[in-house]
């Protein structure tokens, strides 16, 4: 009976303690989202956007950020397929600018890229509506996107 508890109290003990990990995770990454949110817009990303942009056009439209990087297998799997397919939907209203987060530190820090992939949903004047660390479907894209184009 004792060894019972024993094991029932060590389980309750690693329960809260993996609950409150979680909850301290969860706070620091909306924390960093939220100052991402609140930043002010970046003009110079804009300006040289028409070199990174792969659409090729520098029109004011909706830009999303995509930062990935070369052995990112959900990048290249998941990411950039479920891009292409907002791209095709949504058509020249978007553009996707990719960026290689290792070798952008600049940009990997201003959006505060925790990890990869992680998109960027950024207005025509460079303010930022929507940051989706890990992989964003293109459903979300589309409903933030929406959003954000309903605001104007």
């Amino acid at each position: 009976m004792v060894d019972t508890m024993l094991r029932l109290a060590v389980l309750v003990l690693v329960a809260l303690c993996t609950w409150l990990v979680v909850r301290a995770v969860r706070r620091f990454v909306e924390r960093r989202r939220q100052q991402v949110l609140n930043s002010a817009p970046q003009a110079e990303l804009l300006q040289d956007s028409s070199a990174a942009d792969t659409t090729g056009e520098t029109s004011s439209h909706v830009r999303i950020l995509a930062f990935s990087s070369a052995d990112c297998t959900q990048c290249h799997r998941l990411q950039t397929p479920a891009l292409q397919r907002l791209k095709e939907r949504l058509g020249d209203t978007i553009s996707v600018i990719d960026v290689d987060a290792p070798t952008s530190p600049d940009l990997t820090n201003r959006y505060q890229v925790l990890t990869v992939p992680t998109t960027i949903v950024l207005d025509a004047t460079g303010k930022v509506h929507a940051v989706n660390y890990g992989f964003a479907n293109t459903q979300r894209l589309t409903a933030q996107i929406e959003a954000l184009t309903s605001m104007v």
